[in-house]
């Protein structure tokens, strides 16, 4: 039997496991045996932007009321039909939160394939490229975890990043971003820690939780952490971009009631605060806008060319992960586990926010 986790569409916290006979392939497909996948805050702000975001259309569980959280991951292939996609062959990408996915890989290359399966035809291609790990220079076996559970999340850092400073920073001189401590947030706190001293150069702000305050300030990569019912203390007068990693809309009024008319940008990523979401509608200063990673990948294809883009994205990643894995000082601890019940333990301290900040859970079915 094969087995999928899945969780309502409109209440997270409904979750049920499906079950089902593995169907035989069909010309051109592929199965592959998926483990480890990493579970992370980013997987629940897929599930809170299901709906809005197409992210129940990657996997779907043949239920309108269920849906499968992706979540990126290495998968091996055990079963194929297809040419140039071989059995033991190992892949990394995104996947069900499932025990085994079957693809149908086209544009099939050295570096990996596309899946061609017709209900993923008209979605963001960044989600349905597989990277053949054998060919992959990033790839090291003994960092599949850290791979798993933050290299996806960085490209979002690093693209942010990108395109704050391609729009010069919209004339701000201080940069805030909610959720500090989660993973995407400090891979934009690390990005902006690179630019300091530079001419036009921002601060960085990271506005976190009084219980995540002391390793958000650990960190070192922002000039400045200050707690969410510190917001008002700061300088108000002085222009600034909005990064809301949080969606919590509470959070997002206060800062746009502080800042107003001072409020340059209001960039909105991420919904950890997934029970506090609500839309920008009404509030002082500019219209929050949802930052969307592939568009500005296809803006730098077209500036730099896929090459120019995936070695500077390289370079960046490479540097990140020397940092997150410093014997001396790591920011993240791995902690893993398998099976249904390791899976519902951790999708529900995700959901509660209980997830220690200096962990990062990966898991297998």
């Amino acid at each position: 039997m094969t087995t999928m986790f899945t969780v309502g569409r409109d209440d997270l916290r409904h979750t049920r496991w499906r079950e089902a006979a593995p169907a035989p392939l069909a010309a051109g497909q592929a199965r592959l045996r998926i483990a480890p996948f990493a579970l992370t805050a980013n997987n629940i702000t897929y599930g809170a932007f299901g709906e809005a975001m197409h992210y129940w259309d990657f996997f779907p569980t043949g239920e309108p009321e269920t849906g499968c959280i992706p979540v990126w991951g290495f998968a091996t292939v055990t079963e194929s039909l297809v040419d140039g996609v071989d059995v033991g062959e190992r892949f990394y990408g995104y996947w069900p939160m499932a025990d085994e996915a079957v693809l149908a890989p086209v544009r099939i290359v050295g570096e990996g394939f596309v899946d061609g399966a017709a209900h993923r035809s008209a979605l963001a291609e960044v989600y349905n490229r597989y990277l053949r790990c054998s060919s992959d220079p990033a790839y090291r076996p003994e960092h599949e975890a850290l791979i798993a559970l933050l290299r996806p999340l960085f490209i979002t850092s690093f693209l942010i990043d990108d395109f704050l400073s391609d729009n010069a920073f919209f004339g701000a001189s201080t940069v805030l971003v909610s959720s500090a401590s989660s993973k995407t947030a400090y891979g934009l706190g690390y990005c902006l820690a690179q630019r300091r001293n530079a001419p036009g150069a921002p601060t960085s702000v990271g506005l976190t939780s009084a219980a995540n305050l002391d390793f958000t300030r650990g960190l070192g990569c922002y000039d400045r952490v200050v707690r969410y019912d510190e917001v008002a203390t700061l300088a108000g007068g002085e222009r600034a971009v909005y990064v809301d990693m949080s969606g919590n809309a509470g959070l997002r009024a206060a800062i746009h009631g502080h800042w107003q008319d001072s409020l340059a940008y209001s960039c909105s990523v991420g919904g950890t605060h997934w029970e506090s979401l609500g839309g920008g509608k009404g509030l002082p200063g500019p219209r929050p806008v949802l930052f969307f990673a592939p568009a500005q990948i296809k803006k730098r294809v077209g500036e730099w060319g896929a090459i120019g883009l995936q070695q500077r994205l390289s370079t960046a990643w490479t540097a990140f992960l020397t940092r997150i894995a410093d014997p001396a000082r790591p920011w993240l601890r791995v902690v893993t586990g398998s099976g249904r019940p390791a899976v519902e333990a951790t999708y529900g301290e995700m959901l509660d926010g209980r997830v220690a900040a200096d962990e990062g859970r990966v898991l297998a079915l």
